[in-house]
C-alpha cells in the first residue's frame, strides 16, 4: 500500500481532530448531529475516530461542508433492481 494511500484511510481520534480544526468536543459533536461535520466511524466499545480524508475535505471550505446522506437500504435495494 502506498504512503499516499494509507494516509487516507488513516484513522485520527477525537483530540486529534480537534486539534487539527480547532473545535471543541461539544461543537464537533452538534455539528455532526447537523450534518456539517464528517461522521464519526465506530471503532469498538465507546471508542470513535475520523477518517483524515473526510476531515481534509471538511478543511477545505468548513463552512460550506455537508457530510453524505447515506442511502436507505430500500433505496439501495430498488437501485440494485431487487424489490424491498
Amino acid at each position: 500500500m502506498s504512503t499516499a494511500n494509507s494516509e487516507a484511510h488513516r484513522i485520527l481520534r477525537r483530540r486529534q481532530v480537534e486539534e487539527i480544526t480547532g473545535l471543541s468536543r461539544s461543537t464537533i459533536y452538534r455539528r455532526m448531529q447537523a450534518g456539517t461535520f464528517p461522521p464519526a466511524v465506530p471503532l469498538g466499545g465507546r471508542l470513535v475516530g475520523w477518517r483524515a480524508a473526510d476531515i481534509e475535505r471538511f478543511l477545505e471550505n468548513p463552512a460550506r461542508y455537508r457530510a453524505p446522506v447515506p442511502a436507505r437500504d430500500d433505496e439501495m435495494a430498488h437501485a440494485s433492481g431487487r424489490a424491498p
